[in-house]
């Protein structure tokens, strides 16, 4: 994900529930998230930033928490970014991505997804070298989308979906991780108003699950695209009846 907060308010949920299936789950954000503070220098607010990120990663049950030490709001499409986002592909070798959708609120989240989706495929790509000293990867990944924030594009048009996961067991551990970034309060409150970041992601949850007929549900459509295998993995291994909506 982009930014140390993202996993925890559009994914921990599945994360949490693929843990408890055995799955080895693994975080990752783009930035330290190191231009989100009001009063901190920038490298004041990454160190506590990585921290916070690292601690909700241990919360969700992760493996482990990687920054790839991009800035904030400077995420660049560009050769250096696709190979550096390659490489931590290979050093992980996912069998199951989860990203940020195609088209977002801004241009960090958007750009992240491109870059996701390039290294998803040419980290399998022997010849490619992105710099590491680690194998290509084993294949091509499953490839999902979060939702975007509040569901909807730019343009306020609800995003389609192709997999809702039951969260309702797991939704107060999803909130302990996202308390997790108490930084994070402080800058939401100056810069976009708001002091309910975990009541919000809670009343999202609950019109995600509303529509499936659950408390709580997380969303996301799967790349089905040439090459990426198009069955749904990510529903079947998160555990439970298989709850899916396409609109």
């Amino acid at each position: 994900m982009p930014h140390p907060d993202d996993i925890e308010i559009l994914c921990a949920g599945t994360l949490l529930r693929l843990a408890e299936q055995g799955c080895e789950v693994y975080c990752a954000t783009m930035t330290p998230g190191d231009k989100g503070s009001a009063s901190l220098s920038r490298a004041e607010i990454a160190a506590v930033r990585r921290a916070e990120a690292a601690m909700a990663a241990e919360t969700i049950g992760a493996r482990g928490y990687a920054c790839l030490e991009f800035e904030d709001l400077a995420i660049a499409f560009d050769n250096p970014s696709r190979k550096r986002v390659a490489a931590h592909l290979r050093r992980i070798d996912p069998q199951i991505v989860i990203t940020t959708p195609p088209v977002d609120y801004m241009f960090d989240h958007e750009v992240t997804s491109r870059l996701v989706r390039d290294a998803c495929f040419n980290a399998a790509v022997p010849n490619y070298d992105c710099e590491t000293t680690d194998p290509p990867r084993s294949g091509i990944p499953y490839l999902y989308y979060s939702d975007p924030i509040g569901g909807q594009d730019l343009f306020g048009v609800a995003a389609p979906i192709s997999a809702a996961i039951d969260v309702s067991a797991v939704i107060d551990r999803k909130a302990a991780a996202l308390a997790c970034h108490a930084s994070q309060r402080e800058w939401l409150k100056v810069q976009h108003g708001l002091d309910d970041y975990i009541d919000s992601m809670r009343r999202w949850g609950a019109q995600r699950g509303a529509r499936i007929g659950v408390a709580y549900a997380e969303c996301f459509r799967q790349h089905v695209g040439h090459p990426h295998p198009t069955d749904d993995l990510l529903t079947n291994l998160a555990g439970g009846p298989a709850v899916t909506s396409r609109p």
